[in-house]
């Protein structure tokens, strides 16, 4: 007996056409205020860390360069106040506002989702003199479109040790400005497609300069892609789901039925994580450990003999440097951060110095902090949180598990919180009076006439009220 042919594979849907209609057709009038809300949260946070990271060499390289360049003075460059062109401002002000690692995360779908997508779109908006609700409607698009690529190429795009900041971004940006363009139906397509053939990003690059400019690089070429389309630039239009596609060629677990799962139902930007340490996230629920174990138990430093991290498996390709060597280096570093908050150093921007990584006694500390992976066989689900055990030299022991994967329910607590952090960042490097400006104008973005005096406020000098 023949054995039977083997079923020809089923065929993908059309995921760029369904995607590109649906995010498309994202209205402001539409949005539930609460998705409104969050926008506005991820705009405030990413103003904070932008004017935070604005002085950070990779910053100021890239600043640099672009003024030695010149151009076209198009957009405005947060914090100095120059004007240089949409592109460049998209690849600066992105990169500037990764540089700290302290900025909102999406887990499982995305990674950073603000940084790709604000940039560019905040540069084109400012070009055209876009409105508040145009440039909302805008982020929410983009910020929609980054997740639902994520959900269709993760974990196993992570897994083979791709940045999603960057790959999944230049779709997120692409799709961002594509919406304030006002594309038609075969632009959208082509703006995906152009996004495609640029997105990059290698997680071997964490710890290095080349992470913010990931970011930056993803809202530059986001912008790009949707400015091309506009101007009758082709792609392959179907850039997601064709044979030697994104899909195709970034990730083993491919889920298109994951990437369509609510679409036009739900927004993913409920998803969102914001950070109030100055590190990568993957390190928080380490870092939230320790501080409550000091807070908790009055822990003194002196007394632990060890430190045990259990952590999901995904840290360890994440941010599990072992002996950071630079301040860029013990953002990513478990041990080290561990260390800085069994010392009560903080975990602020300012705690993360090359010093800071070199001094002895905080080696000493970060030298008792063992990381392990957590598994099946330990009897706890993979992911859903870190275990942290402190022993202590008198023969006693500490434990305390920390999941930080769960977006807040209260938001109005979240944008207290978020307010406190951005004042942390923007006052240092604006002022408090132009701080306060354009706070003020984030919590009336919806009411804003044009995006470029808010963008405008962003920057050192005079304090005024944005239209």
């Amino acid at each position: 007996m023949q054995p039977a042919p083997a079923a020809a594979p089923a065929e993908s849907p059309p995921i760029t056409r369904m995607l590109a209609e649906k995010v498309s057709a994202i209205r402001f009038e539409e949005l539930p205020p609460e998705v409104v809300f969050l926008a506005r949260q991820c705009l405030l946070d990413w103003m904070g860390v932008t004017l935070g990271g604005f002085n950070e060499p990779l910053a100021g390289i890239l600043r640099a360069d672009a003024l030695e360049q010149g151009g076209h003075p198009q957009a405005t460059l947060i914090g100095s106040g120059e004007r240089v062109t949409t592109a460049q401002a998209a690849l600066v002000n992105g990169a500037a506002s990764h540089a700290l690692d302290f900025d909102d995360v999406h887990l499982g779908m995305s990674g950073h989702p603000s940084v790709p997508v604000i940039p560019g779109l905040l540069a084109l908006a400012e070009q055209r003199r876009a409105t508040g609700r145009d440039f909302v409607a805008a982020f929410v698009a983009g910020f929609e479109m980054e997740c639902r690529v994520g959900a269709l190429v993760m974990p196993g795009h992570y897994q083979a040790g791709f940045h999603a900041t960057g790959t999944l971004g230049t779709f997120g940006a692409a799709a961002a400005c594509a919406h304030l363009m006002q594309l038609d139906a075969d632009q959208w397509r082509n703006a995906l497609g152009i996004a495609g053939a640029q997105a990059a990003g290698l997680k071997s690059m964490f710890g290095t300069m080349c992470k913010p400019f990931h970011a930056g690089k993803a809202a530059a070429n986001g912008l790009l892609a949707a400015s091309l389309a506009a101007r009758g630039f082709t792609s392959n239009a179907d850039v997601l789901e064709t044979a030697q596609g994104f899909g195709a060629t970034q990730t083993g677990t491919l889920s298109p039925e994951r990437a369509l799962r609510g679409l036009g139902e739900d927004y993913a930007i409920r998803g969102t994580l914001f950070k109030y340490h100055a590190a990568c996230y993957g390190t928080h629920e380490t870092i939230e450990g320790v501080l409550r174990l000091r807070e908790e138990n009055g822990l003194d430093a002196a007394k632990v003999d060890a430190v045990d991290l259990l952590v999901p498996p995904g840290h360890l390709a994440m941010c599990n440097i072992p002996e950071p060597a630079t301040a860029l280096e013990g953002k990513f570093s478990l041990r080290f951060t561990a260390a800085l908050a069994l010392a009560g150093r903080g975990s602020s921007e300012a705690a993360f110095t090359d010093e800071a990584v070199h001094d002895p006694a905080l080696v000493a500390l970060r030298d008792r902090v063992t990381v392990r992976p957590r598994s099946e066989e330990q009897g706890v689900a993979i992911g859903g949180g870190t275990d942290v055990t402190v022993r202590l030299r008198d023969g006693g022991e500490l434990r305390k598990r920390v999941n930080l994967e769960i977006p807040a329910s209260d938001l109005g607590q979240q944008w207290r919180r978020l307010v406190e952090k951005y004042r942390s960042l923007a006052e240092p490097a604006i002022g408090p009076a132009r701080a306060s400006a354009l706070l003020s104008a984030i919590e009336g973005l919806e009411g804003a006439d044009s995006m470029a005096a808010v963008a405008e406020l962003a920057t050192a000098g005079p304090a005024r009220s944005a239209p």
